[in-house]
């Protein structure tokens, strides 16, 4: 199986609606419910629990479009089968909403704050190598910090989609701080 990772562009919005809506989720068709990983860009409750599918949809083709949307699709054998999207954690207001309990100083930090592996792909490393070249992005665009959130402990992998913290460590991360739920990670990119 030859990987490709691939940095999101407007050229690659097509490929991104395609992972979404045919390829992610056909385990567990609930999880399509229409996030288009607008989750953490949403500025409060109420606008989140009121979007629809299809406005996450348009908001998330406008953001990709306009390369507003930072992210990287996963390719196996020219197939979009993985997902990982990170930011600047500043703009992220979605973070600050659902997840308060992990703001503090933003400054030079680089959130990961989703990953999405389809079915038959999971446990291959995927997400490892989508992990290892977001940091390499976020390193390439100044952050001092990539910091993550993955939970203590998860019943499924649909639950997990911050992330498996065991992955975190292995891939050079250390605990910053221990929530009730969540684990705050992070990992310098420069010395």
């Amino acid at each position: 199986m030859n990987i490709e990772i691939k940095k999101l562009t407007p050229e690659l919005v097509d490929d991104f609606f395609r992972f979404f809506e045919h390829i992610a989720f056909p385990d567990h068709p609930e999880w399509g419910c229409g996030c288009y990983c607008c989750f953490f860009h949403a500025n409060n409750i109420e606008e989140w629990e009121n979007q629809t599918a299809e406005e996450n949809r348009e908001i998330a083709r406008k953001m990709i479009l306009s390369d507003k949307m930072k992210g990287l699709l996963a390719y196996a054998d020219g197939k979009p089968v993985g997902w990982c999207h990170f930011d600047d954690k500043s703009k992220l207001p979605g973070l600050k909403v659902f997840y308060p309990q992990v703001i503090g100083n933003e400054e030079n930090i680089g959130a990961i704050v989703c990953f999405t592996i389809a079915q038959q792909y999971r446990n291959k490393g995927i997400a490892k190598k989508l992990l290892s070249q977001a940091c390499g992005e976020l390193e390439k665009q100044g952050f001092l910090i990539a910091e993550a959130y993955p939970q203590r402990e998860c019943a499924s992998d649909e639950e997990n989609y911050h992330g498996p913290l065991s992955m975190y460590l292995s891939q050079g991360f250390s605990v910053h701080k221990e929530l009730e739920k969540e684990v705050i990670v992070r990992k310098y990119l420069r010395n």
